[in-house]
């Protein structure tokens, strides 16, 4: 899920910066934004595109999409549907002139069914967001001479604190549906709306 997302949601963007089309527009019309909603599903049921499209809406909709942002700031849209439940972050970003990045700010919409524990939800999509953007940062696992290099905490860096978003808005979607995941589906959408946003901000393509 986590490189099916990266893969997609940065192609996604690309191409629609390449049709000088907004991002979240782009998307919503290759998704079918009026199409008919599927009945409540159980957890077996397949990918609901209606739903997908609704958090990406929900997000871009919290966050402000599309407003006017200084030089050196961007923001990026990413969605996805895991664990049968959807997912979608904006990430908004500064990169200063030295290419210091800043993550100042990921709005988050999540669709999981009912929420019986609204706040274990949202603290669960804040953990995912500190996990993928950890990744994102800096973590990777290395071979050599058939070993792994990375023995350890000191050498497989985990993020610090000041990198961090600032700030870190959860919405989640009032839904009658049967309950469905949340410790996952945060974390494959965060490293591409990570690079869309660091596109906007630079207009460099990130691409690993």
């Amino acid at each position: 899920h986590t490189a099916n997302a990266f893969a997609v949601q940065c192609f996604i963007d690309e191409i629609a910066q390449e049709l000088g089309q907004d991002s979240l527009a782009f998307q919503l019309a290759l998704l079918g934004d009026g199409a008919q909603d599927l009945p409540y599903p159980t957890v077996d049921d397949p990918f609901n595109p209606r739903r997908l499209a609704n958090v990406l809406k929900l997000a871009a909709e919290k966050a402000g999409w599309g407003a006017k942002l200084p030089k050196g700031r961007g923001c990026g849209i990413a969605g996805h549907y895991t664990f049968t439940s959807y997912c979608a972050h904006v990430v908004e970003v500064t990169v200063g002139a030295d290419g210091a990045l800043s993550v100042d700010r990921v709005v988050s919409a999540i669709d999981c069914g009912f929420a019986v524990n609204p706040l274990g939800v949202r603290a669960q999509v804040e953990g995912g967001i500190n996990d993928a953007l950890s990744t994102a940062l800096g973590q990777e696992i290395t071979i050599k001479n058939g070993a792994v290099v990375e023995r350890n905490f000191d050498t497989y860096r985990m993020m610090r604190l000041a990198e961090s978003a600032k700030l870190i808005e959860v919405h989640i979607v009032d839904s009658p549906r049967d309950p469905t995941g949340v410790g996952e589906p945060p974390v494959p959408p965060l490293a591409p709306a990570l690079c869309n946003a660091i596109y906007a901000a630079t207009g460099k393509r990130i691409r690993r």
